[in-house]
């Protein structure tokens, strides 16, 4: 058995399945492609999320795409977050190539262009379906890291939610959180006092100025209503194809605080709502999040705690999270350690601390008699990359060099009209991009205080006029007292 005979063997039983599978390329020995020695991802493994790295061009964003092409095929709903923009394109089938057929007889099988039911969505000014979430549905221990508050500052916004609670005042966006910081410290100092105990002015100032570096990120966009509802992004299209919800960020790139408050509280939402799944077999959703950094960079040891959690315990409610970013290292350890399938693209090495990450990413993978990792992952060509997934048994497969197959979508942007064009044959536009402002915390108690002053004013009216009244009275009763006394003069003289 000659050398390639050997690895087509070895290629083939690692990666054999049983069950659903999406072919994503073909292995390669050195720089030959060996045809039909196909590389599988078993659906059941999915939940066991993954990682997507690689330096700037070398074709991440495109192995992004034909994932969620084959995951659509398969009736598995993706959401993808489009920072560079360059995902629409999925709405639209590939022009095709040459260069394209020639890649895909190498790999074993031909090439079809076809193109994908996609949402676009946007938590920003961008054109497309609303994305929003309430105050409330944060709730106070979520904000809080989010806020990265102390503990001090933690109390008291758990008060400021309880006291809302308490009398049934509705937190919706950022100007009903103002509004009941501002309360609980000047009008409504005492009442809170009373109930709740003495609440800081330095504290709730430290809380509103971080509330503030959310605003300013356009944070009062994304807090409001009506709140976006998570079992939208699971929909299933009339030909069985998974809906792939493409969330536009080109305008988020320097707001990594709201970029963060934002995937937290969706992933927070989804664990919430998304019924225990077992071992169904298939994802119920994956959730790619491209330039993974902008969600690690920012983050309190708190928040990463919190991430970390919900990274360990949703994959039991059947979704599939897979961060795409430039380095491994980009991506802390404790999370790094959950992520099942690995695509690693080349890495470049231009210093010595590149060459130092590039030995610590290729200790992220199987040894293998075929390939010098290290050594391998600068010199990976664009559309190429290492490869290991987890089998069905929960097993890493054996790492493949691989040759990814090209996406059967457009490779590049929609046209403007393209876009109008999604976007108009939205089903859920006319659900969440009704400008709602209904009577909350923020009306309730500027009415409150309204209140509150016009019974001082009446309060200050009534007392001057009982001081007037009080006054005339001294006044007659002075001159009844005069006319008495100049009567009496009278008589004696």
């Amino acid at each position: 058995m000659t050398q390639k005979e050997e690895f087509f063997k070895f290629i083939n039983d690692g990666y054999k399945t049983k069950g659903e599978f999406i072919e994503i390329g073909a292995a390669m020995l050195g720089e030959e492609t060996v045809t039909n020695a196909l590389v599988k991802v078993p659906l059941k493994t999915l939940n066991r999320h993954g990682l997507i790295a690689g330096a700037t061009g070398t074709g991440k964003t495109k192995t992004l795409q034909v994932l969620a092409e084959n995951l659509s095929e398969q009736g598995i709903p993706v959401l993808l977050m489009d920072i560079k923009g360059d995902l629409s394109g999925l709405a639209q089938p590939s022009p095709g190539h040459a260069k394209i057929d020639e890649r895909h007889a190498k790999i074993g099988f031909p090439f079809e262009a076809k193109k994908f039911p996609v949402e676009i969505l946007t938590i920003s000014e961008q054109d497309g379906t609303k994305m929003r979430a309430t105050v409330s549905e944060f709730g106070p221990v979520l904000l809080s890291r989010i806020l990265d508050l102390t503990e001090t500052q933690s109390g008291i916004l758990a008060i400021i939610f309880k006291y809302c609670d308490d009398n049934k005042l509705p937190l919706l966006d950022i100007k009903d959180f103002k509004k009941v910081l501002q309360y609980v410290t000047q009008e409504g100092k005492e009442e809170i006092q009373n109930e709740y105990g003495r609440i800081s002015t330095a504290s709730t100032g430290a809380i509103l100025r971080k509330i503030v570096e959310i605003e300013q990120q356009g944070g009062d966009l994304f807090f409001g209503e009506k709140s976006f509802e998570v079992e939208d992004l699971t929909r299933i299209d009339e030909n069985g194809r998974g809906m792939i919800s493409v969330l536009r960020l080109t305008d988020i790139q320097d707001k990594p605080k709201l970029f963060s408050t934002f995937m937290l509280q969706l992933l927070a939402e989804v664990y919430e709502t998304f019924p225990e799944q077992g071992d169904s077999g298939r994802p119920e959703l994956i959730i790619f999040i491209d330039e993974a950094h902008l969600v690690f960079e920012e983050a309190s040891k708190a928040l990463l705690n919190q991430i970390e959690s919900i990274v360990k315990l949703i994959r039991s409610k059947g979704i599939g999270l897979y961060f795409v970013t430039q380095n491994p290292k980009d991506v802390p350890e404790d999370i790094l350690a959950q992520l099942g399938l690995k695509v690693q693209h080349a890495l470049r090495a231009f210093t010595a601390k590149d060459r130092k990450a590039i030995k610590l990413a290729a200790e992220n993978y199987p040894d293998s008699k075929y390939y010098d990792t290290k050594d391998v992952l600068t010199q990976l060509g664009i559309g190429e990359a290492f490869v290991s997934v987890l089998n069905e048994k929960g097993i890493p497969t054996p790492l493949a060099r691989t040759m990814l197959r090209a996406p059967m979508s457009r490779m590049d942007v929609l046209t403007d009209k393209e876009l109008k064009q999604v976007i108009g044959n939205s089903r859920l536009m006319h659900k969440y991009n009704q400008e709602l402002d209904r009577e909350s915390a923020y009306e309730l108690l500027n009415s409150k205080i309204d209140k509150i002053n016009k019974a001082e004013e009446k309060a200050i009216k009534e007392e001057a006029e009982q001081k007037k009244r009080a006054k005339e009275i001294r006044e007659r009763e002075k001159n009844r007292l005069n006319l008495i006394l100049e009567e009496v003069q009278d008589k004696t003289q």
